[in-house]
């Protein structure tokens, strides 16, 4: 979901590579072997704002997640499955080796770090401590420090002293760092005032018998305050730092932007320049007898360095658990929100078939730009929650294809993917549709009918409290490993309400432990890609929800919950591609009822025309 430049031209390979000469040389006069280049930044974020772009502009790759190794001789990016395809498309192998994680062949960023401090004795490498989380810290520590490898803090990051100097500092200018307009979320959005937040948060810290907590993730400190900003594209966060205490709450940002109104609803909140968050945080250190919460998947080691000498309790923070689990309100919001762009995909969807019955000619960039229409058209827009991935033939292959491109034409036998979302007033959506351009070939059908199958199996499967993420993408993934098919990324993310597309602590996984809690917001969006051939993937939003007012037997105070998944997205998944004899009855009730529910909640606010396409569109009996 990041802009894709797909032709990397000569002159840009030329500029990649006398950056890392320049970085080279500053490395030499701090005598480091390496400098690590994460994709995160001081808070840790997904998607970044331009002004700290560090590693693309390192590297030339724009993908969300991938980090780079600088060496003296030599430079690594380090990508999942997601960005094998594009990594090489815009990484000039000459200069930097791209290691494709998850590969036999291919070593991840300890294994190379590994092999080069056993190579070399009194090996050092930098990184800048305030863009590395103190659990990502402490692996480094566990596996490289046994090698012999020194770790160094910078705290003068080496690729904003490049940028700083010319000619880059001219040719490629930083961009202000938080300069967006901030704005205040009214309480029947959110659902809860920014007191009531407060006093949970305080509650939770006293429980963890904690004094003080310092907040860095952006999204969470939005979510506290009711404010929304524009610092990062697509994400409506603003660059801030927070402190919280249990008598008093601190707020660090550009304070030109802050308005009168806001003030006023911050009443209680100490405003202070986003520059003074490290000195205001070790002056309030220094009161006797405090314990601060730090969570180490969200704090940066710079942060952490600044408390020494002080008792530190490491727990999650208690505001991605309240952030995730909705209230009431928000999943009202989030319908709501998810009913509109449902709305805008179909008209979408609608629109390209009656294009294409004229025989009219449609590039990726005309349907891109068609879909930011029709959610620009429904009430309380605010703009994209990502950049539009409208991908056609081979490019639906790649996760995270990007730039929509005017040259690409929608052919006849191939696949078109559009993954797009919008960000309402109160509502994030995310929702992605595979269709066929013409007829399908058998192999398409069969294909799209197993993602199908297995994007339904998550959706219907009930669940008992205390299920994780890691456990239900086991469940989706089962029937595709039935074909041998397979899928590199996770089976689905969580979404905030009115806040970033991506969103934790819940996800559906591998790797996610998480449990999933009623109120959580998922997608679920299997798929299947293959280079040259062209990708399906299937994702909804859902919400998670608790089955026991549909059941008796949860009567019984004793008896272990039970949750399951409601929709979000209302959308017909493509006739054409679907096999319904190799669906099971289950799956073929699951996919009735979830026809019905589209014809109920859309077909009364169409068009004429849109609503007789969606009729067809969920006709099973027509197949």
């Amino acid at each position: 979901m990041t802009s894709l430049d797909l032709l990397q031209p000569q002159t840009q390979a030329a500029s990649i590579s006398a950056k890392l000469t320049a970085m080279r040389e500053v490395m030499a006069t701090y005598q480091l072997d390496a400098y690590y280049i994460p994709s995160a930044d001081e808070h840790l974020n997904e998607y970044l704002p331009e002004a700290l772009q560090r590693r693309e502009w390192a590297s030339g790759f724009t993908g969300s997640a991938g980090d780079m190794l600088l060496g003296q001789d030599r430079a690594w990016l380090f990508v999942d499955s997601r960005y094998h395809e594009q990594a090489e498309l815009q990484v000039d192998s000459s200069l930097i080796q791209i290691s494709k994680l998850g590969l036999e062949e291919h070593k991840t960023l300890v294994e190379t770090l590994e092999t080069l401090g056993q190579a070399k004795p009194g090996f050092r490498l930098a990184f800048d401590p305030f863009t590395i989380a103190v659990e990502q810290f402490r692996t480094f520590q566990k596996q490289l420090e046994p090698v012999g490898i020194k770790l160094v803090f910078l705290l003068e990051n080496l690729v904003d002293k490049i940028r700083l100097q010319s000619p880059w500092r001219e040719s490629e200018r930083i961009p202000a760092l938080g300069d967006s307009q901030v704005f205040l979320v009214p309480d029947e959005v959110t659902g809860e005032t920014i007191p009531q937040k407060l006093i949970k948060l305080r509650e939770a810290m006293q429980k963890a018998n904690t004094d003080i907590l310092p907040i860095t993730k952006l999204d969470q400190i939005a979510w506290l305050f009711n404010l929304r900003g524009w610092d990062i594209p697509y994400n409506p966060v603003f660059i801030a730092y927070a402190v919280i205490t249990l008598d008093a709450a601190f707020l660090f940002t550009n304070l030109e932007r802050i308005s009168d109104e806001i003030r006023a609803a911050l009443e209680g909140v100490t405003l202070l320049p986003y520059e003074q968050y490290e000195e205001s945080l070790k002056a309030l250190l220094l009161q006797n007898d405090l314990r601060v919460l730090i969570d180490t998947k969200h704090t940066t080691m710079g942060t952490y360095s600044l408390l020494e000498g002080v008792r530190v309790v490491e727990t999650a923070n208690p505001i991605e658990a309240m952030k995730a689990r909705k209230n009431a309100v928000e999943i009202e919001q989030m319908q709501a929100a998810n009913l509109k762009a449902s709305r805008a995909i179909v008209r979408t969807l609608n629109w390209i078939s009656v294009k294409l019955a004229s025989s009219e000619s449609l590039s990726e960039l005309d349907v891109a730009r068609a879909i930011a229409h029709n959610y620009q058209q429904e009430t309380n827009f605010c703009g994209l929650s990502f950049n539009t991935i409208a991908a056609t033939g081979s490019n639906s292959s790649i996760v995270h294809y990007g730039t929509p491109s005017p040259e690409q034409i929608l052919t006849p036998g191939q696949f078109f993917l559009l993954d797009s979302g919008a960000q309402y007033l109160g509502g994030t959506t995310d929702a992605t549709r595979t269709i066929i351009i013409g007829e399908p070939t058998p192999e398409q059908i069969l294909r799209y009918t197993e993602v199908l199958k297995a994007h339904i199996n998550c959706a219907m499967q009930q669940f008992p409290k205390g299920t994780t993420g890691a456990q239900l993408d086991g469940i989706t993934r089962y029937t595709l490993w039935q074909e041998k098919l397979d899928f590199g990324h996770g089976t689905g993310h969580g979404v905030g309400a009115f806040l970033n597309v991506h969103e934790g602590p819940n996800g559906i996984s591998k790797r996610v432990s998480e449990t999933l809690e009623p109120g959580m917001v998922t997608s679920i969006e299997p798929g299947y890609y293959q280079p040259n051939w062209g990708g399906i993937r299937i994702e909804n939003l859902y919400v998670v929800k608790d089955l026991s007012a549909e059941t008796e037997q949860q009567s019984d105070a004793n008896t272990t919950p039970w949750y399951g998944f409601e929709p979000l997205t209302y959308v017909p998944f493509e006739r054409r591609l679907i096999d319904l004899n190799r669906l099971s009855e289950k799956q073929r009730q699951w996919l009735e009822k979830y026809n019905s529910a589209i014809l109920e909640k859309l077909n009364p606010t169409l068009e004429p025309a849109e609503a007789e396409w969606v009729k067809t569109a969920c006709n099973l009996s027509a197949w």
